[in-house]
């Protein structure tokens, strides 16, 4: 019932004047949102750099129908991606993006190339791309791309959801030497013949899908706010003998960052990942749709600064 009000206020131009006005909205859009365009994107980039963080910017908008919305959201990122070796902020600052803005949903060989071709840019630039993974349905093409991007752009991330059933498989094929790999718990709302449903089930497989990318030859990016995950990560870098500069741990804009600060001073590498874009409303709701207790979370954060 919930998730359903939430997606109808999505859809609300009305709801979303609202949202845009009301003092407390504006609060959490500044807090979890850099900005709508790619100068706000660059602003809040450099404060994180400044202040020993690592950073990921994702372009918002998902909801692409027509290759002129793919291409406009590649330009996007090449835009954003020569502004940031101009700024000298990479190699500090790379990419996130969603195969979805990108055309996937209609064309998977345009959004291919849609994403070799920011994936060459961010080299010229001095940096390199995740490719976000959305929901279940996505999951093989999005591998698939990986793949073909990665005989060209070694360094092309992956992401993968802990959540699903399937992740402990996926996580011991690309823990190889090179492989960069994101681990999250994942936010989509899934069945449960795919995914676990239950917090404490979700909870074990990101442990088990920890210790098989902490004990492969690949970079473990861990995507926690979970203060007893963090401390397992912490523990299972120790036990497998990872130097902090062999895996890293990302956050998102916004959540708690008193936490990324410490994990910083302990010599960790931490990693925002930096949402922008006109589309801020959209994503906001979105994700407190693919899960009504996202609401709590971003509620949350906004009272807690740890």
């Amino acid at each position: 019932m919930l998730r359903s009000v939430i997606l109808a206020a999505s859809r609300s131009s009305r709801v979303e004047r609202l949202v845009a006005t009301a003092p407390f909205s504006r609060d959490v859009v500044r807090r979890f949102v850099a900005g709508a365009k790619t100068d706000d994107a660059l602003r809040a980039t450099r404060e994180l750099v400044d202040d020993g963080l690592a950073v990921t910017l994702d372009n918002l908008g998902e909801d692409t129908v027509t290759g002129e919305q793919a291409n406009a959201t590649r330009d996007e990122y090449l835009t954003l991606l020569r502004m940031l070796g101009e700024a000298k902020l990479t190699p500090a600052a790379e990419v996130s993006v969603k195969l979805s803005a990108l055309g996937q949903a209609f064309d998977e060989q345009l959004a291919y190339d849609n994403a070799r071709a920011i994936c060459a840019a961010a080299e010229a630039a001095g940096t390199t791309v995740t490719l976000d993974m959305e929901d279940h349905t996505t999951t093989d093409s999005t591998l698939d791309i990986l793949t073909k991007l990665r005989k060209d752009h070694p360094s092309t991330g992956a992401v993968l959801q802990a959540y699903l059933r399937r992740t402990e498989s996926d996580c011991r094929d690309l823990a190889s030497a090179g492989s960069r790999v994101r681990l999250c718990k994942g936010a989509y709302r899934e069945p449960e013949s795919v995914a676990y449903q239950s917090a404490r089930e979700v909870d074990k497989s990101y442990v088990r899908c920890l210790n098989i990318l902490m004990s492969g030859d690949g970079y473990p990016m861990l995507a926690t706010h979970d203060p007893r995950l963090i401390a397992i990560g912490e523990d299972r870098a120790r036990w497998f003998d990872r130097d902090p500069d062999r895996f890293e741990f990302q956050m998102l804009y916004g959540i708690r960052p008193e936490e990324q600060a410490r994990l910083v001073g302990e010599g960790y590498t931490v990693r925002t990942y930096v949402p922008y874009g006109d589309d801020w409303y959209g994503y906001l709701m979105r994700r407190l749709a693919e899960r009504p207790a996202n609401l709590a979370f971003f509620a949350r954060a906004l009272t807690s600064k740890k």
